[in-house]
């Protein structure tokens, strides 16, 4: 009985604990202001101030603005409990396995991890960000297994999902081969056009590729990719690149995933900046009006310096600027572009004024001239076919002070053989000379040729 009174009376001073807290934060608030309505009013709200001051009434007023109270933090709380999800993409998978000895394939890199929960606790889950995917199998050995995915998560209140869950694996036991290391120097581009790679060298050209066997057998080749951009203020003299990246390609060009030992290398670079001076060679293009030849052109550069590949430039013998005359009637002066060749990085002076002027065309004959062979294979020899097959006359047009500069040793024909083999062949003949001014015809314009090996 005693314990019974005891908790009725506990009861009964938290129900006076809870109406007096009621009448002090609700009640007399509302009965303040209700007072300051009614005294701004006057008398026209004296039945509304009767029903409003009794206390019954500030009760049920007090009681629905306390249960609309209620509904609203509950709602409020609803959200914060209700159970939702978060999706952490990309996800690194870490395995445990024994890497000196085995290969695993079909493991993904990365997983998504899809956390379900209260948010509260999603937004603790997504701020630790302490989570991890493990896979062990380091109790299987080679062949093909079916393995799940675990991800551990520093809050027990968050469930998870995983995609995928579970993969299928492969182990492989893992062999070594030594390959021989290529150089490859990639973005040459961005080299002052001045400076070019006269040599390459790595302090390790045999390397060890580690993999399974079948993996392996795809390798081709191995590169050292030395990338130009990577030096820093390259000057002429040799320059050394630390951590020269490693990549193994198949046949097709495609990269192997491959372990290398090492996999990287250092590469140890000669800068040069060849040179040379060489002259411009102005050639027209087209045929002027008829009746007309050129008499002069000339450019106001007539040497220019390059700068490039150092076989290149050893070989180039001068720089053309080509000019189209087609149909030009009268003296003319041309702007022109000097285009690098082939090989050529940097050229001193990239542009030129052409000057063209005219003169009367007269035509000139020069007999004899002897037709040579080129381009034929070495193993082969060739000769002509028939009577004065061997030389041929040629028709010169120009001005009379340019055919007076002209004769045999200055005209070159000539009989492309590139390509042909053993047997008998009629091939066209092709006729040029020293002097660009003028125009060269061969009065033979074909020729039979017996081609025999030697």
């Amino acid at each position: 009985m005693k314990m019974l009174k005891k908790i009725g009376s506990s009861i009964s001073g938290l129900f006076k604990a809870i109406f007096r807290w009621i009448d002090r934060r609700i009640i007399v608030p509302i009965t303040k202001f209700i007072l300051m309505i009614t005294e701004k009013t006057g008398k026209k709200t004296g039945k509304l101030e009767k029903w409003l001051t009794k206390k019954n009434t500030l009760i049920f007023l007090s009681l629905i603005i306390a249960l609309f109270a209620f509904f609203i933090v509950d709602s409020k709380s609803m959200v914060l409990v209700d159970s939702s999800a978060e999706v952490l993409y990309d996800q690194k998978v870490n395995v445990i396995y024994n890497e000196e000895a085995y290969v695993v394939e079909g493991l993904p890199e990365t997983a998504d991890v899809t956390l379900i929960g209260r948010k509260v606790d999603l937004y603790l889950a997504k701020q630790l960000s302490t989570g991890s995917i493990n896979v062990d199998i380091s109790n299987l050995k080679e062949g093909q297994h079916k393995v799940n995915l675990n991800y551990e998560s520093p809050i027990n209140s968050v469930d998870y999902k995983l995609d995928p869950s579970s993969v299928t694996i492969y182990i492989y036991p893992k062999v070594s081969e030594n390959r021989t290391v290529e150089v490859d120097v990639i973005n040459k581009d961005k080299l002052d056009s001045k400076l070019s790679i006269q040599d390459v060298k790595v302090d390790q050209d045999q390397i060890i590729i580690k993999g399974a066997e079948h993996t392996l057998k795809e390798v081709a080749t191995v590169k050292a990719l030395v990338d130009v951009s990577n030096i820093v203020d390259p000057q002429v003299g040799v320059t050394t690149l630390e951590d020269v990246q490693l990549v193994a390609y198949d046949s097709e060009g495609q990269v192997v995933d491959v372990e290398m030992v090492p996999n990287k290398v250092k590469a140890t670079i000669s800068i040069v900046s060849p040179s040379k001076e060489v002259p411009v060679k102005v050639i027209p293009k087209g045929n002027v009006v008829f009746g007309k030849a050129i008499s002069s052109i000339t450019a106001d550069v007539t040497n220019v310096t390059v700068y490039g590949d150092e076989n290149v430039i050893n070989e180039l013998q001068f720089i053309p600027i080509e000019v189209d005359v087609t149909n030009l009637d009268s003296d003319k002066e041309y702007n022109v572009i000097i285009n690098k060749p082939s090989g050529v990085t940097s050229i001193s002076t990239t542009s030129a004024v052409v000057s063209v002027t005219l003169g009367d065309e007269v035509t000139k004959e020069i007999p004899d001239v002897y037709i040579e062979t080129t381009n034929l294979d070495s193993n082969y020899k060739a000769v002509a076919i028939g009577e004065n097959s061997s030389k041929t006359s040629v028709i010169v047009k120009g001005t009379q002070e340019v055919l007076d500069s002209i004769d045999a040793d200055t005209i070159k024909a000539t009989v492309d053989l590139s390509g042909y083999s053993e047997g008998d062949y009629e091939v066209e003949v092709v006729v040029t000379g020293d002097d660009v001014r003028a125009s060269f015809t061969p009065k033979t314009t074909k020729i039979k040729v017996r081609i025999s090996r030697k």
